[in-house]
């Protein structure tokens, strides 16, 4: 597990900023060394800090306009044939195990309703879950995020 310190943070700070920024670009925009800036960046690819590209594509600009979240209780000596299979359904966009009365949180993306009711229909027909209830998301009310954590880093002394 790899710690950001504040250097890393400022140099995440900027690519948020401009992600599009060689690294060239970066280190005259921190005031860092070249050097420093491609190490950094290669020790992320390394240890995979950084979320795949992916993870940035809106399943809204796919034509999956509709959100929602799947709780899942899950017979627990099948839990990991269960996720392997949540992985076989394209619309399932992440899978957290959780604890409390569900097992698992599903986000999927539907094209429509009768769309989310045949996703929520694959889910539940996976051997090995019991149990599902379905939300469907209202708004993003705040998006993922890490640059406040990022921020916090970078200021630190």
């Amino acid at each position: 597990m790899t710690k950001l310190d504040r250097t890393d943070a400022r140099l995440l700070l900027a690519l948020c900023d401009a992600p599009r920024a060689t690294g060239v670009q970066l280190a005259s925009l921190l005031g860092m060394a070249r050097n420093t800036v491609q190490a950094r960046m290669s020790r992320w690819e390394e240890q995979r800090v950084l979320a795949p590209v992916d993870r940035c594509v809106s399943p809204r600009d796919l034509g999956y306009p509709l959100q929602a979240f799947v709780t899942a209780v899950v017979d627990q000596h099948r839990l990991e044939n269960v996720i392997e299979h949540l992985r076989d359904i394209a619309e399932v966009v992440e899978v957290v195990g959780i604890s409390g009365a569900a097992d698992l949180h599903i986000g999927v993306v539907a094209v429509d309703a009768d769309d989310l009711y045949r996703v929520a229909g694959l889910i539940l027909a996976v051997p090995g879950i019991e149990r599902t209830t379905v939300s469907v998301a209202m708004r993003d009310a705040i998006p993922y995020r890490t640059r406040p954590l990022l921020e916090r880093i970078a200021e630190e002394q």
